[in-house]
């Protein structure tokens, strides 16, 4: 178990985490329908890894003992690149706090990874506040309409994002799983770098990279581009990475809990645009489970 300041800031890094990923979703949002995912993704991946090989030169250094078993490094960042290609292409049909909403199911399914692979059991208030978390996520994703839950009409967008937040949840458990002593930083940067050379596959196969007019980028793709290399790629994953070594799964993504809250509040302080008291509702409904899942 790891000493109490070790834990403290796992939390803090994990707070940090939340308000820079929910920034990515109401940026990204605006982004999404002027760039293709591939082509976004390869580049915000390709600066990140960047950033992260400076800082690890710097800091704990790149050491040829870092690459074995050089498998860990595929499977991660892979499941990563399949998180923020899906992500950007449920933006392009859904609004961020949607997308934001769909994202609080990542500690349900985290704590259920954990299990599985870590044999992290979740305790009765655990597992009862990850339910708790999971219900205010869905009523966000039914936008607080009961009819639409009764029916469960859920919008193509969310189902998308879906499949990719099961890619995130599962990262978190496998990062301890894999982790054989390596620094978080150098950790970060050959899981990046593995997933930028996937993303980057992807978007010379479907064309995406070559057909992007990368000098006609509107300021509004550049700026996101740069948010989400530096912060919601380089920034998130050593964050993550920094926090997974020091908490367990199920409070790691406990923090999953504020994205649509933080979103609400760049969407609302940048645009104007507030939800109804319904979809507020359930965003404190998974303010609470997270409170109830950081209880010792």
């Amino acid at each position: 178990m790891p000493a109490a300041p070790d834990r403290s800031l796992g939390h803090l890094a994990m707070l940090l985490f939340a308000l820079v990923i929910s920034g990515s979703f109401s940026l990204g949002g605006r982004a999404a329908a002027l760039i293709a995912p591939e082509a976004l993704n390869a580049a915000r991946f390709a600066i990140g890894a960047g950033v992260l090989a400076g800082a690890a030169s710097l800091g704990p250094g790149l050491r040829r003992a870092q690459l074995a078993a050089p498998w860990r490094y595929p499977l991660l960042g892979g499941l990563l690149a399949l998180y923020f290609i899906l992500m950007f292409v449920a933006l392009r049909i859904t609004d961020p706090v949607s997308t934001g909403a769909v994202f609080t199911l990542t500690p349900i399914l985290s704590a259920l990874f954990a299990w599985v692979l870590l044999r992290q059991a979740a305790p009765p208030r655990m597992a009862g506040a990850l339910a708790l978390g999971g219900a205010g996520a869905v009523w966000v994703i039914f936008d607080g309409e009961l009819d639409r839950l009764l029916a469960f009409e859920i919008g193509r967008g969310e189902a998308i994002f879906f499949i990719g937040v099961v890619g995130h949840a599962l990262y978190t458990p496998l990062i301890r799983r894999l982790n054989r002593g390596e620094p978080a930083l150098a950790f970060s940067f050959w899981t990046l770098l593995s997933g930028c050379g996937i993303v980057w596959i992807a978007g010379l196969a479907t064309g995406a990279i070559a057909q992007t007019q990368w000098t006609a980028l509107p300021p509004i793709v550049w700026a996101a581009i740069l948010y989400l290399a530096l912060g919601a790629t380089a920034l998130s994953f050593f964050l993550l990475q920094f926090a997974a070594l020091r908490l367990p799964a199920g409070k790691v993504m406990a923090y999953g809990y504020l994205v649509p809250s933080f979103i609400v509040l760049w969407e609302g302080i940048f645009a104007g645009h507030w939800p109804h008291p319904p979809v507020l509702a359930g965003i404190g409904v998974t303010i609470l489970a997270m409170l109830l899942l950081l209880r010792e």
